[in-house]
């Protein structure tokens, strides 16, 4: 299939993308610059189909870069303007991702229409513009996050499939060694006390938008299991056992080891 006509309407800001100007932006809301990443996937069957939705003024979403199976790069929309990539969500406190953050979407049609291994190719492209990205914007290692970061409960992309510790190798996000998973006391749904709200702080600590109530509710099971698809993939069930606190520790622990990117 062919895909939609490059027009090169402005100059791209990453030197090894071409260009397809989507009318879906604005302008980043009380003078925020970028200072975060967000990697997405498409969940279109194509990624022809995704290009063309996402410079389709009848979508309303949009994001400032689209990375296909191939590796080509296709810039939408400048890094200067709001894309409309992230929708409801908060890290570290603050809403309206769209106006903090650049977005990458990533072709693959995801957890619903046959979630497909990730291509090399791909991710060495994804890996060379968020290298460029963060470089350019000094974005810090632990901003680069999944769009299931910013929005638990309402997205899960780019999933349990992608390759996080591929891109940490080359610098780009911040990533632990996942503790292993072995016996002992596991924090579920219905738990309540100083541990859950131990729990609860290091999630929000980290950036996770989790209120600290002291109890483990469905808020809670939804955060850890989005923790768990992007830090810890070998079991992803929304309960805090000993090694999804003791992968969650050891990132908060190196928070002060990456407040910067390079």
């Amino acid at each position: 299939m062919t895909r939609p006509e490059a027009s090169g309407l402005f100059t791209a800001d990453f030197a090894g993308a071409q260009v397809c100007r989507s009318p879906n932006f604005g302008e980043r809301r009380d003078g925020r610059r970028p200072n975060a990443l967000i990697l997405h996937y498409t969940g279109m069957e194509t990624g022809e189909g995704a290009q063309a939705w996402l410079c389709d003024p009848r979508s309303e979403v949009s994001s400032h870069y689209l990375v296909h199976e191939d590796g080509t790069v296709v810039q939408m929309v400048r890094e200067a303007d709001r894309a409309w990539h992230a929708g409801r969500g908060s890290w570290q406190g603050i809403d309206d991702v769209n106006s903090f953050s650049i977005g990458i979407e990533i072709v693959n049609p995801g957890h619903f229409l046959g979630f497909a291994d990730f291509p090399p190719r791909q991710i060495a492209a994804v890996i060379a513009l968020g290298n460029d990205i963060c470089r350019r914007h000094s974005i810090a290692r632990q901003r680069v996050l999944a769009h299931s970061d910013v929005a638990p409960g309402r997205k899960i992309d780019p999933g349990e499939k992608f390759p996080w510790e591929v891109l940490a190798a080359a610098g780009l996000g911040h990533l632990v060694e996942p503790a292993p998973i072995a016996a002992g006391r596991i924090l579920g749904p219905g738990d309540r006390g100083p541990a859950v709200a131990a729990l609860q702080r290091m999630l929000a600590r980290y950036g996770y938008g989790l209120e600290q109530t002291g109890v483990y509710d469905n808020a809670t099971r939804i955060v850890v299991q989005e923790f768990q698809r992007h830090f810890r993939r070998a079991r992803i069930d929304g309960l805090a056992d000993l090694s999804s606190c003791e992968t969650l520790r050891r990132l908060t622990d190196g928070l002060d080891n990456h407040t910067s990117f390079g």
